[in-house]
Formats: C-alpha cells, sequence, structure tokens
C-alpha cells in the first residue's frame, strides 16, 4: 500500500536544527507524494495573571509588538516549507496537560499511514513520545536525526534492513515495502557473531520475499565484535552511505531494554540516518 498520508509531531523549542528537521521531513512527504499533516502541542500550564499597576510599562500586546510563541514559530516553519515543497498540508497547534501530551500525539498518528519524527540526541522527552508512538499508534515512524540533518538526503536511494529474524522486522519490511520499492540499492544486514546456516536461510528468505514485490535486494551479515547491535549499525550505515535503515522496534522485554539499553535505545537516542521502525 502506497503512503499517502503523514503525520508531523511538532514539539518544543524552535531551534535551528528542529527548524532544519521540519525541512527535510516535508521533502521527503513531497518525495512520496503524500499529503502531511502537523500537529504544534505544548504544555497547558497555569500562568497566574499579572497585575498591572499604573506608571508599569504596556505589555507586548498593547504595543502592539507581539512576539510569537514556540509552536506558533513551529507551525509557522512547517508552512513556509509546505508551500515551497508545494505538497498539500495542514496544520494545526494545541495545549494539553503535559502528562496527555504524548498519548494525544498517538491518537492522531493512527489516522495516517506514517508519522515523521525529528529526534534530538539523548533527549528524554523525545525519547518518551516515540515511545507513545511506537506502542500506542499502530503505524511505523520515520525518525529523522536533528544532529544529522545537513547530511540527510529527502530520497531514499540506499536502504539498509536491518533483518534479526523477529516478528516485528518482519512487520518493519511489510510497513516499509513502498519506501524499498523506490530504493536503487536494498542490502539486508544481520548482525551476528556466529553465522549459522538457519541465519543465511532467514536472510535468503527474506531476499526471495523481497524478489516478488520487484525489490532485488542482497543479504550479508556483519560481527559485533563486542559493540552494541545498535552502534554496529550505526556505523555500518555511515560506511556504506545508507540513506535510511527498516527495523523493528524491541525484540528483548521493554524492561530489560530500559535497564541494559538495547538496539532500539540506542538508535532512537541517537539515529544515525532516517530510521523507519515499526513495533
Amino acid at each position: 500500500m502506497p503512503i499517502k498520508d503523514v503525520f508531523l509531531p511538532l514539539v518544543g523549542q524552535p531551534r535551528g536544527p528542529t527548524l532544519a528537521a521540519i525541512e527535510k521531513c516535508v521533502a521527503v512527504t513531497a518525495d512520496l507524494g503524500a499529503r502531511i499533516t502537523a500537529l504544534a502541542l505544548e504544555d497547558e500550564v497555569f500562568v497566574r495573571p499579572k497585575v498591572i499597576r499604573p506608571g508599569d510599562p504596556e505589555p507586548p500586546e498593547a504595543s502592539g509588538s507581539i512576539e510569537l510563541g514556540d509552536t506558533e514559530q513551529l507551525i509557522s516553519a512547517f508552512s513556509h516549507a509546505a508551500a515551497r515543497a508545494n505538497v498539500r498540508a495542514q496544520s494545526r497547534s494545541a495545549k494539553v496537560p503535559a502528562d496527555q501530551l504524548a498519548l494525544t500525539l498517538a491518537e492522531h498518528a493512527r489516522f495516517a499511514d506514517l508519522t515523521l519524527v525529528p529526534v534530538k540526541p539523548h533527549d528524554s522527552r523525545t525519547e518518551h513520545i516515540i515511545e507513545a508512538l511506537l506502542f500506542e499508534s499502530g503505524r511505523p515512524l520515520l525518525l529523522c536525526p536533528e544532529q544529522h540533518v545537513d547530511e540527510l538526503r529527502p530520497e531514499f536511494e540506499n536502504v539498509m534492513i536491518a533483518w534479526d529474524h523477529s516478528a516485528r522486522a518482519a512487520r518493519a519490511v511489510g510497513d516499509a515495502l513502498p519506501i524499498l520499492q523506490a530504493a536503487a540499492s536494498v542490502r539486508v544486514l544481520t548482525v551476528t557473531d556466529d553465522k549459522t546456516e538457519a541465519i543465511a536461510q532467514s536472510g535468503m528468505s527474506l531476499v526471495d520475499h523481497l524478489r516478488e514485490h520487484g525489490i532485488h535486494a542482497t543479504f550479508e551479515t556483519t560481527e559485533g565484535g563486542g559493540s552494541s547491535t545498535g552502534k554496529v549499525l550505526g556505523s555500518w550505515a555511515n560506511s556504506h552511505a545508507i540513506d535510511a535503515i527498516v527495523m523493528g522496534a524491541y525484540h528483548h522485554s521493554r524492561l530489560n531494554e530500559i535497564v541494559w539499553g538495547g538496539v532500539t535505545k540506542t538508535v532512537i537516542g541517537e539515529p544515525p540516518c532516517w530510521v523507519m521502525i515499526s513495533y
């Protein structure tokens, strides 16, 4: 099924890398030929009314100088990017209680084919939002690493599938079929220090399955060498000029990931490139 409807959550401050990530997310949407919907949310906090006494300077509203808030700046950057890319776009903003922000985004993501997420490196709030989107939306995510935004391309010519033989990895492959079919190169990679016959057979079976969808992929393995699988995937992607990684989330228990780290947590904390992830 083609990707026709994309969702873009906008949260936080309008920093330079964040604005650049919004631009790249819109460019990806244009390349997909999809519609994009942006939702800018901010925490709903109580603000004590300010008492104005005679002689006090006028507030900005009264003097005619109104500074745009963070959500307004994010929406403005999105609208300008959408206009430049000539994509169908719609947007809105809202305030919600802080403890409901992530779930509110996940509920909106259920009505899109794909959610694009600008990712600040090792940011706990971003990781919380990504987890909510993964577990509560039922839709795949495409992570946009803000720290690498200048090097990101909106076209996914070289794609790598992180294959660990799990059901979630298979789900990710299914969700990514439109992107895989449009890619010039698709490489299936398994990280293992012991290449068994079963591992080779699993990888080649995936290659055979992809061929039925018009995707000519290759399969290979790489050794972990004592490093975490997440770091190995990142290094391999960087050294092979990979535009996007396709992977499943949380092969181990969530508790194990939280306590010991893991592939998903490593990649979410600092994506090496575009990462399409499904649960």
